[in-house]
Protein backbone atom coordinates (compact mmCIF):
# COMPACT_ATOMS: atom_id res chain seq x y z
CA UNK A 1 0.00 0.00 0.00
CA UNK A 2 1.17 3.72 -0.63
CA UNK A 3 0.80 5.88 2.45
CA UNK A 4 2.95 9.13 0.97
CA UNK A 5 2.09 12.01 -1.34
CA UNK A 6 5.22 11.71 -1.86
CA UNK A 7 5.77 8.29 -3.81
CA UNK A 8 6.44 9.01 -7.96
CA UNK A 9 3.15 7.38 -9.37
CA UNK A 10 1.06 9.37 -6.89
CA UNK A 11 2.81 12.92 -7.81
CA UNK A 12 2.50 11.93 -11.63
CA UNK A 13 -1.51 11.40 -10.64
CA UNK A 14 -1.54 14.84 -8.66
CA UNK A 15 0.04 16.58 -11.98
CA UNK A 16 -2.51 14.79 -14.50
CA UNK A 17 -5.24 16.10 -12.81
CA UNK A 18 -3.68 20.09 -12.05
CA UNK A 19 -1.70 20.62 -15.04
CA UNK A 20 -2.26 20.62 -18.96
CA UNK A 21 0.99 20.55 -19.43
CA UNK A 22 1.56 17.76 -17.94
CA UNK A 23 -1.26 15.62 -19.93
CA UNK A 24 0.18 17.20 -22.81
CA UNK A 25 3.54 16.16 -22.94
CA UNK A 26 2.37 12.57 -21.24
CA UNK A 27 -0.82 12.03 -23.37
CA UNK A 28 -2.56 10.74 -20.02
CA UNK A 29 -5.47 11.74 -18.17
CA UNK A 30 -7.05 11.18 -15.27
CA UNK A 31 -9.86 9.97 -14.40
CA UNK A 32 -12.19 9.65 -10.97
CA UNK A 33 -14.90 8.22 -9.24
CA UNK A 34 -16.90 4.96 -9.60
CA UNK A 35 -18.78 5.57 -12.74
CA UNK A 36 -16.16 7.02 -14.57
CA UNK A 37 -14.01 4.07 -14.04
CA UNK A 38 -16.36 1.62 -14.53
CA UNK A 39 -17.07 3.38 -18.27
CA UNK A 40 -14.04 3.81 -19.26
CA UNK A 41 -12.58 1.18 -21.58
CA UNK A 42 -10.44 -1.31 -20.25
CA UNK A 43 -7.74 -1.27 -22.76
CA UNK A 44 -6.78 2.68 -22.35
CA UNK A 45 -6.28 1.96 -18.28
CA UNK A 46 -2.67 2.48 -17.47
CA UNK A 47 -3.08 2.73 -13.40
CA UNK A 48 -5.62 2.53 -10.72
CA UNK A 49 -5.61 3.89 -7.40
CA UNK A 50 -7.71 2.38 -4.93
CA UNK A 51 -8.42 2.61 -1.42
CA UNK A 52 -9.69 -0.67 0.92
CA UNK A 53 -13.35 0.97 1.95
CA UNK A 54 -13.99 1.01 -1.81
CA UNK A 55 -12.44 -2.48 -2.52
CA UNK A 56 -14.27 -3.23 0.31
CA UNK A 57 -17.79 -3.12 -1.73
CA UNK A 58 -18.50 -6.16 -3.90
CA UNK A 59 -19.90 -4.18 -6.86
CA UNK A 60 -16.59 -1.92 -7.16
CA UNK A 61 -14.36 -4.80 -6.20
CA UNK A 62 -15.94 -6.10 -9.87
CA UNK A 63 -14.10 -2.82 -11.57
CA UNK A 64 -11.06 -3.85 -11.17
CA UNK A 65 -11.45 -7.19 -12.32
CA UNK A 66 -10.26 -8.21 -15.91
CA UNK A 67 -7.35 -5.42 -14.97
CA UNK A 68 -3.67 -6.69 -14.89
CA UNK A 69 -3.62 -6.40 -11.14
CA UNK A 70 0.19 -5.07 -11.71
CA UNK A 71 -1.87 -1.54 -12.58
CA UNK A 72 -3.46 -1.51 -9.69
CA UNK A 73 -2.20 0.43 -6.75
CA UNK A 74 -3.38 0.37 -2.86
CA UNK A 75 -3.16 3.94 -1.77
CA UNK A 76 -4.64 5.27 1.68
CA UNK A 77 -7.51 8.07 1.94
CA UNK A 78 -4.94 10.79 2.19
CA UNK A 79 -3.12 9.49 -0.82
CA UNK A 80 -6.24 9.35 -2.58
CA UNK A 81 -6.97 12.64 -2.22
CA UNK A 82 -3.43 14.56 -2.97
CA UNK A 83 -4.37 12.51 -6.57
CA UNK A 84 -7.88 13.54 -6.62
CA UNK A 85 -9.58 17.22 -8.41
CA UNK A 86 -12.18 16.89 -5.95
CA UNK A 87 -12.76 17.52 -2.49
CA UNK A 88 -13.97 14.26 -1.51
CA UNK A 89 -12.92 11.71 -3.41
CA UNK A 90 -14.71 8.49 -4.06
CA UNK A 91 -12.44 5.74 -3.98
CA UNK A 92 -10.49 5.44 -7.25
CA UNK A 93 -8.93 7.27 -9.26
CA UNK A 94 -7.28 6.18 -12.44
CA UNK A 95 -4.44 7.59 -15.08
CA UNK A 96 -5.83 6.26 -18.86
CA UNK A 97 -4.24 6.80 -22.28
CA UNK A 98 -5.53 9.90 -24.34
CA UNK A 99 -7.76 9.61 -27.68
CA UNK A 100 -6.19 10.44 -31.08
CA UNK A 101 -8.89 11.22 -33.36
CA UNK A 102 -8.82 12.40 -36.88
CA UNK A 103 -10.64 14.47 -39.38
CA UNK A 104 -11.23 11.40 -41.43
CA UNK A 105 -13.03 9.88 -38.28
CA UNK A 106 -15.38 12.27 -37.55
CA UNK A 107 -15.92 13.19 -41.64
CA UNK A 108 -16.23 9.49 -42.23
CA UNK A 109 -18.34 8.70 -38.57
CA UNK A 110 -22.04 8.77 -41.11
CA UNK A 111 -24.00 9.08 -44.04
CA UNK A 112 -25.38 12.30 -42.68
CA UNK A 113 -22.68 13.80 -40.31
CA UNK A 114 -23.75 16.28 -37.52
CA UNK A 115 -20.92 17.94 -36.05
CA UNK A 116 -20.32 20.59 -33.50
CA UNK A 117 -17.53 23.47 -34.52
CA UNK A 118 -16.57 24.98 -30.85
CA UNK A 119 -14.85 28.33 -30.97
CA UNK A 120 -12.99 29.41 -27.47
CA UNK A 121 -15.61 27.23 -24.67
CA UNK A 122 -13.43 28.09 -22.00
CA UNK A 123 -16.25 26.51 -19.43
CA UNK A 124 -15.26 23.55 -18.32
CA UNK A 125 -18.60 22.67 -17.59
CA UNK A 126 -19.78 23.97 -20.49
CA UNK A 127 -17.71 21.82 -22.71
CA UNK A 128 -18.24 18.36 -21.05
CA UNK A 129 -22.02 19.10 -21.15
CA UNK A 130 -21.99 19.71 -25.09
CA UNK A 131 -20.04 16.61 -25.73
CA UNK A 132 -22.81 14.91 -23.21
CA UNK A 133 -25.64 16.02 -25.01
CA UNK A 134 -23.96 15.87 -28.29
CA UNK A 135 -24.08 11.79 -27.69
CA UNK A 136 -28.12 11.34 -26.35
CA UNK A 137 -28.56 13.94 -29.82
CA UNK A 138 -26.24 11.65 -31.87
CA UNK A 139 -23.58 13.80 -32.78
CA UNK A 140 -20.87 12.16 -34.92
CA UNK A 141 -18.13 14.90 -33.62
CA UNK A 142 -16.91 17.76 -31.76
CA UNK A 143 -14.15 20.32 -32.81
CA UNK A 144 -12.89 22.89 -30.59
CA UNK A 145 -9.97 25.48 -31.23
CA UNK A 146 -7.19 25.20 -28.65
CA UNK A 147 -8.62 28.24 -26.67
CA UNK A 148 -11.38 26.20 -25.87
CA UNK A 149 -11.16 24.73 -22.36
CA UNK A 150 -8.68 21.26 -21.80
CA UNK A 151 -11.14 18.75 -22.36
CA UNK A 152 -8.69 16.36 -20.62
CA UNK A 153 -9.03 18.80 -17.95
CA UNK A 154 -10.85 16.68 -14.98
CA UNK A 155 -13.98 19.50 -14.66
CA UNK A 156 -14.53 18.69 -18.08
CA UNK A 157 -14.17 14.69 -18.03
CA UNK A 158 -16.81 14.41 -14.80
CA UNK A 159 -19.18 16.69 -16.81
CA UNK A 160 -19.36 14.17 -20.00
CA UNK A 161 -20.74 11.60 -17.31
CA UNK A 162 -18.91 8.89 -19.74
CA UNK A 163 -19.23 10.53 -23.58
CA UNK A 164 -15.89 11.85 -23.78
CA UNK A 165 -15.04 7.98 -24.15
CA UNK A 166 -17.76 7.74 -27.11
CA UNK A 167 -17.98 10.71 -29.27
CA UNK A 168 -15.20 11.52 -31.25
CA UNK A 169 -13.46 15.09 -31.10
CA UNK A 170 -10.69 16.89 -32.63
CA UNK A 171 -8.57 20.23 -31.16
CA UNK A 172 -7.61 21.69 -34.25
CA UNK A 173 -5.33 25.13 -34.33
CA UNK A 174 -7.88 26.44 -37.25
CA UNK A 175 -11.17 26.06 -36.62
CA UNK A 176 -12.33 28.12 -39.24
CA UNK A 177 -10.06 26.31 -41.57
CA UNK A 178 -10.97 22.38 -40.13
CA UNK A 179 -14.73 24.17 -40.60
CA UNK A 180 -14.16 25.13 -44.42
CA UNK A 181 -12.84 21.81 -45.36
CA UNK A 182 -16.01 19.95 -43.99
CA UNK A 183 -18.19 22.03 -46.08
CA UNK A 184 -16.09 21.77 -48.93
CA UNK A 185 -17.02 17.78 -48.47
CA UNK A 186 -20.76 19.10 -48.51
CA UNK A 187 -21.43 19.69 -44.78
CA UNK A 188 -24.16 22.64 -44.64
CA UNK A 189 -22.78 25.10 -41.70
CA UNK A 190 -25.33 26.89 -39.60
CA UNK A 191 -23.75 29.38 -37.02
CA UNK A 192 -25.80 30.04 -33.40
CA UNK A 193 -26.00 33.93 -33.90
CA UNK A 194 -27.95 36.81 -31.93
CA UNK A 195 -28.27 38.13 -36.02
CA UNK A 196 -29.77 34.71 -37.13
CA UNK A 197 -32.23 36.13 -40.14
CA UNK A 198 -34.26 32.45 -39.00
CA UNK A 199 -35.43 30.89 -35.59
CA UNK A 200 -33.02 27.82 -35.36
CA UNK A 201 -36.12 25.47 -35.61
CA UNK A 202 -36.96 27.02 -39.27
CA UNK A 203 -33.93 25.37 -41.44
CA UNK A 204 -33.85 21.73 -42.50
CA UNK A 205 -30.99 19.82 -40.37
CA UNK A 206 -31.77 16.52 -41.86
CA UNK A 207 -28.91 16.55 -44.92
CA UNK A 208 -24.90 16.43 -43.50
CA UNK A 209 -24.50 19.50 -41.53
CA UNK A 210 -22.66 21.31 -38.57
CA UNK A 211 -23.01 23.90 -35.49
CA UNK A 212 -20.80 27.02 -35.77
CA UNK A 213 -21.51 27.74 -31.22
CA UNK A 214 -19.12 30.61 -29.97
CA UNK A 215 -17.32 31.92 -26.65
CA UNK A 216 -19.60 32.37 -23.88
CA UNK A 217 -19.37 35.85 -23.54
CA UNK A 218 -18.56 37.05 -26.67
CA UNK A 219 -20.02 34.57 -29.21
CA UNK A 220 -18.42 34.25 -32.75
CA UNK A 221 -15.78 36.00 -34.28
CA UNK A 222 -16.95 37.73 -37.06
CA UNK A 223 -14.62 35.61 -39.64
CA UNK A 224 -15.86 32.59 -38.29
CA UNK A 225 -19.60 33.12 -38.56
CA UNK A 226 -18.93 34.37 -41.89
CA UNK A 227 -18.51 31.05 -43.31
CA UNK A 228 -22.00 30.06 -42.05
CA UNK A 229 -23.98 28.70 -45.00
CA UNK A 230 -26.52 30.56 -42.50
CA UNK A 231 -27.55 32.30 -39.46
CA UNK A 232 -29.66 31.26 -36.86
CA UNK A 233 -30.99 32.28 -33.69
CA UNK A 234 -32.93 30.95 -30.48
CA UNK A 235 -36.02 33.35 -29.80
CA UNK A 236 -36.32 34.49 -26.47
CA UNK A 237 -38.66 35.96 -24.33
CA UNK A 238 -37.95 38.45 -20.83
CA UNK A 239 -34.72 40.17 -20.91
CA UNK A 240 -32.74 37.12 -21.82
CA UNK A 241 -30.25 38.46 -24.33
CA UNK A 242 -28.04 35.14 -24.47
CA UNK A 243 -27.92 31.84 -23.60
CA UNK A 244 -25.24 29.49 -22.15
CA UNK A 245 -23.16 27.89 -24.28
CA UNK A 246 -24.25 24.54 -23.10
CA UNK A 247 -27.64 24.98 -23.31
CA UNK A 248 -28.00 26.73 -26.87
CA UNK A 249 -26.13 23.62 -28.64
CA UNK A 250 -28.32 21.33 -26.94
CA UNK A 251 -31.10 23.23 -27.91
CA UNK A 252 -29.43 23.15 -31.72
CA UNK A 253 -28.27 19.34 -31.51
CA UNK A 254 -31.79 18.07 -30.19
CA UNK A 255 -33.19 19.96 -32.87
CA UNK A 256 -31.26 18.56 -35.57
CA UNK A 257 -31.78 15.12 -33.90
CA UNK A 258 -35.75 15.96 -33.95
CA UNK A 259 -36.06 16.36 -37.49
CA UNK A 260 -33.65 13.21 -38.51
CA UNK A 261 -36.03 11.27 -36.39
CA UNK A 262 -38.82 12.22 -39.20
Amino acid sequence: MISSTGNAQVKQAAALGKRARARKESGLFLVEGPKMFEELPKDRVEQVFVTERFLGDPDHEKMVKGIDEKKVVLVTEEVLKAISDTQTPQGVAAVARQYGYSMEDIRNSGEKPLVMFLETIQDPGNLGTILRAGEAAGVTGVIMDRESADIYNPKVIRSTMGSVYRVPFLCVDDLGGTAGKFKGDGLRLYAAHLEGKHAYDREDYRGACGFLVGNEARGLQRETADLADAWVRIPMKGKVESLNAAVASALLMFEAARQRRG
